[in-house]
């Protein structure tokens, strides 16, 4: 007999370990059985190696579980390939933060290799914690086939592509500005800035015109706008956020169509502190709207600037190094006062000499957005420096065809206007970081700064021979690669490309790819380059996006709002299947709002599940040898066997799509609804009847009925499936061929379907839902047991009442049911079907009272329909309110308005009674 609870706790980690101990994870039985079975694949997108497992994780691994096991089941070779990313900045940061809280010497004063070696101790000792967080999550990992971004293959894999990128004209070094970290002395991915809205100002600088220039500037307008007032200025007024980068100056822009400086386009400025002569050059970067209109140029020290210095030809200066300081290297002709200045504190100083001079017109304040480094937390600076790039224009073209001819779609396809907008628009990507931990770049230099690429030092010094035709001192780049572009190689590495290995040739291009919509950019549009172009296939067929898992109120989740939900702490304390349904059932939004509350909601369905089995055994329902459900004669089996047949069908239609939300819901319906509350309950007069024939087929489909359900529930409720089928089998019939994980996925044709029991049992739930409505808007006691009268029942309805007359008494807690000609007085009528159901009602309930009661609830909710209109209703609160709120105001209407209906329903039927 089953235990009275279903214990998490006890049960996970041993399912886990007999999973796992099977071999139930690894295609290779598969295989082995039949070397032509069906093959599906996916890589996990690989999570940091220093990370712990957070919610957005719990939601995209579920997913990704949901479709190994469900392909597993259907009897294909499945390989669902975990590892993990080696994660550059973040495990540096993180190794090098013990170093200093043990007192230890810096990376620097280690020097390289004896950092690494620190580096990869970590590794081995905690680096493993997320792999093990993902198997209490019930993650079927193939973990004999666990990846590393740094692992041999891998770091292999990596030298070919950099090379051969190299030899094609793909990757090249140049001087371009990058993300600027300057605590971590690296350049950093857009995926790692975190823009901040901080406060700030605008300073208006007034740049002195060269050569005696001087022009008429407006400064006052008539009410059409027009100039009606000119002063002569012989100077520009510039407005900056950023005045320590004015030391690199090398031009001003105005806009070409700008009146007020159309006559100095081509002028020039003799800059305020260095001297430095700058042109003034026409450019619609400027905005006339904002500030003077004119706009200092800085190419070396802002993305924009750097734009408008390429289409100018203006010079770009570099006037801070790498830490963020000021520097005359590049740049001669800045005061020697301010070399080795922190960047902010040159800020304060040249402002405070702005003012001294009388150069400082205005000080604007404002709050504006700036570049942080997600990591070290400092602001980031745009830098001019040598790098390595990618020409990602030419590797998106055939990702982009791929996409458009649909050899890989995306799921909700509306991603795919992302993904193109992303690439179509795409610039270089700098591939270097100045970090030690990564893969160091495959490129050497020659004495006299010759660059040699190769995958290993002794392909390099036989290139540097041929120049110099004796051994010379070779010097490897000290850079390491962005860890995306060895995470860009994922699907194809981790099997082993360049070799072709069985598994490449078996599991690529992969069948399906689950990730979040945020690194669709970053991760999902880099393998497609890469994959297209070093395989000449995609990397995946689908790309099923996830959404963004918030709070309750739909705010995202952050340890300083103390809204975080920690999946390890819900699966310790309401176990992993109840974490994952929620997630299967939530999945359909990209905004996923999540509670607690909602957790321990679907962990109730596990336990009714549960108890269903108990009654299932109570009641003797053993599973029977041989037992066929085509065969089955009851109507209450002809119709649960249809249910199951059509639940079957929807909820592998519904995998197949990715359709997460729509197979967990479907399956919820099927068990809580049709399975448990209404089979068991029809069920309970013939398992406690006289008829044996009928007793023993209802018993068998019961025990028939746990196994489907198990069966079709397990991908998203592996654990409490697992243990049922173990435990079923005890029970009594025939011996189980395999654990569940291994077990085929259920057919159920649609030949199981009987029209007739699905229009008589239909009918049936139909009255017992009427009666049980109305006794609860009624308001009647629970004690009560009205009376009902059948009116204008025809032949059928006549038969059929005869024939479920006692379940209609029972489920519907209710006295005599009969045919009548009239409905009798103090009686409320509801309609299913040609007949009209009269109840009593007057004897129990007063009725004027109830009908009060109502009336008062409609007036209430009338009020409240009225706030939530006029919230509507007003463009302000529409355009000002958040999004969420605003959604909140509008499912708070359709409630409101579906609760009148209702209560107004109710009210007329009383009338009718009264």
């Amino acid at each position: 007999m089953l235990e009275k609870t279903f214990d998490p706790r006890a049960v996970e980690p041993r399912l886990y370990e007999a999973w796992e101990q099977s071999g139930a994870f690894s295609p290779d039985a598969v295989l082995a059985a039949d070397p032509n079975a069906r093959t599906y694949s996916i890589v996990i997108p690989p999570p940091n190696v220093t990370g712990s497992l957070h919610i957005g994780h719990a939601l995209n691994n579920t997913l990704q579980d949901i479709l190994a096991r469900y392909h597993r089941m259907k009897g294909e070779a499945v390989l669902w390939l975990p590892g993990t990313d080696h994660a550059g900045i973040a495990t540096q940061m993180v190794v090098e933060r013990q170093l200093a809280a043990k007192g230890n010497i810096s990376r620097r004063d280690m020097g390289r290799d004896a950092f690494l070696e620190t580096v990869w101790k970590w590794k081995a000792e905690s680096g493993g914690t997320i792999v093990r967080q993902l198997r209490r999550l019930g993650a079927s990992c193939d973990w004999s086939r666990e990846r590393f971004t740094l692992d041999d293959g891998l770091n292999a894999a990596v030298r070919k592509v950099f090379v051969d990128l190299y030899k094609q004209g793909l990757i090249y070094r140049d001087k371009r500005l990058v993300n600027w970290d300057p605590h971590f002395q690296t350049a950093i991915s857009d995926l790692e800035v975190e823009q901040k809205e901080v406060d700030g100002a605008y300073w208006h600088f007034a740049y002195p015109l060269a050569d005696g220039v001087t022009y008429e500037h407006p400064i006052a307008f008539d009410d059409d706008g027009k100039p009606m007032e000119y002063e002569t200025r012989d100077y520009i007024v510039v407005a900056t956020t950023r005045p320590e980068t004015m030391l690199g100056d090398t031009g001003v822009a105005v806009h070409p169509d700008d009146d007020r400086y159309k006559g100095l386009v081509g002028k020039f400025i003799d800059h305020p502190i260095t001297g430095r002569r700058i042109v003034i050059v026409a450019d619609d970067y400027a905005d006339p709207t904002k500030g003077s209109g004119a706009v200092k140029i800085t190419p070396a020290h802002d993305f924009n600037d750097f734009g408008v210095g390429k289409r100018a030809g203006l010079a770009a200066l570099n006037v801070m190094d790498a830490f963020g300081r000021i520097t005359a290297v590049d740049t001669p002709d800045v005061p020697a006062e301010y070399e080795g200045m922190d960047r902010f504190a040159a800020r304060k100083a040249i402002v405070a000499r702005a003012e001294e001079e009388g150069w400082l017109k205005e000080i604007e304040k404002t709050r504006h957005v700036v570049p942080h480094g997600d990591r070290s937390g400092v602001v980031i600076e745009p830098w001019l420096t040598d790098q390595w790039w990618v020409d990602a224009w030419t590797l998106a073209q055939p990702a982009i065809k791929a996409v458009e001819d649909g050899d890989t779609v995306f799921e909700p396809r509306s991603y795919e206007k992302t993904y193109f907008e992303w690439l179509r628009n795409i610039e270089p990507w700098c591939v270097s970081r100045q970090l030690w931990w990564g893969h160091r770049i495959p490129a050497w230099y020659g004495p006299d700064g010759e660059i040699y690429v190769a995958e290993s030092e002794e392909d390099a010094r036989e290139q540097a021979l041929s120049d110099y035709d004796h051994e010379v001192e070779l010097t490897q780049d000290e850079d390491v690669l962005d860890t995306w572009f060895s995470s860009a190689l994922w699907p194809f590495s981790t099997m082993g490309w360049p070799e072709e290995t069985d598994d490449l040739n078996r599991f690529y291009p992969t069948n399906d790819l689950v990730t979040g919509f945020d690194i669709i950019f970053f991760w999902v549009a880099r393998m497609m380059m890469m994959g297209t172009h070093f395989t000449g296939q995609v990397p995946f067929d689908r790309v099923v996006i996830n959404g963004l898992v918030r709070d309750e109120k739909g705010q995202k989740m952050s340890k300083s709002k103390g809204n975080v939900i920690d999946p390890l702490e819900i699966v310790d304390e309401l176990g992993a299947d109840a974490l994952r349904l929620t997630m299967a059932m939530l999945s359909g939004t990209r905004d996923i709002k999540l509670s607690k509350q909602r957790i321990e909601g679907y962990r109730n369905f596990g336990t009714k599940l549960w108890n269903a089995a108990r009654f299932c055994q109570v009641n003797e329902c053993r599973r029977v040898e041989g037992f066929d459900p085509a065969r089955v004669e009851l109507t209450i089996n002809r119709w649960i066997r249809g249910e199951l047949a059509k639940v079957t069908r929807d909820v592998s239609t519904a995998l197949d799509a990715a359709h997460f939300d729509e197979a967990s819901q479907a399956l919820y319906r099927f068990v809580w609804n049709v399975f448990c509350d209404w089979w068991l309950e029809l069920a309970k007069p013939v398992l406690n009847g006289d008829d044996l024939a009928a007793r023993d087929e209802t018993r068998a489909m019961g025990a028939w009925l746990l196994d489907q359900c198990c069966l079709l529930l397990h991908p998203i409720m592996p654990y409490i499936t697992e243990e049922l089928w173990a435990e079923l089998a005890k029970f009594g019939g025939p011996a189980r061929q395999s654990m569940l994980i291994s077990a085929a996925w259920p057919e159920a044709p649609d030949a199981w379907i009987d029209a007739t029991a699905d229009q008589e049992i239909g009918w049936l739930v139909e009255v017992v839902s009427g009666i049980r409505s109305l006794k609860a808007e009624a308001n009647l006691p629970a004690s009560a047991k009205p009376d009902i009268a059948v009116v204008d029942a025809g032949a059928q309805t006549l038969a059929r009442l005869e024939t479920h007359r006692a379940a209609i008494q029972t489920l519907g807690r209710v006295g005599a049911v009969a045919a009548a000609d009239e409905a009798p007085k103090g009686s409320a009528p509801f309609v299913v079907g040609e007949a009209t159901w009269a109840m009593a009602v007057a004897e129990f309930i007063d009725i004027p009272a109830e009908a009060a009661r109502l009336t008062k609830e409609i007036a209430g909710i009338d009020k409240d329909l009225e706030v939530t209109r006029k919230k509507l209703g007003n463009p302000d609160f529409v355009a000002r309110a958040k999004p969420e709120v605003v959604e909140e105001n509008r499912q708070r209407l359709t409630d409101g308005e579906a609760a009148r209906a209702k209560l107004e329903a109710a009210l007329e039927r009383l009338k009718a009674a009264g």
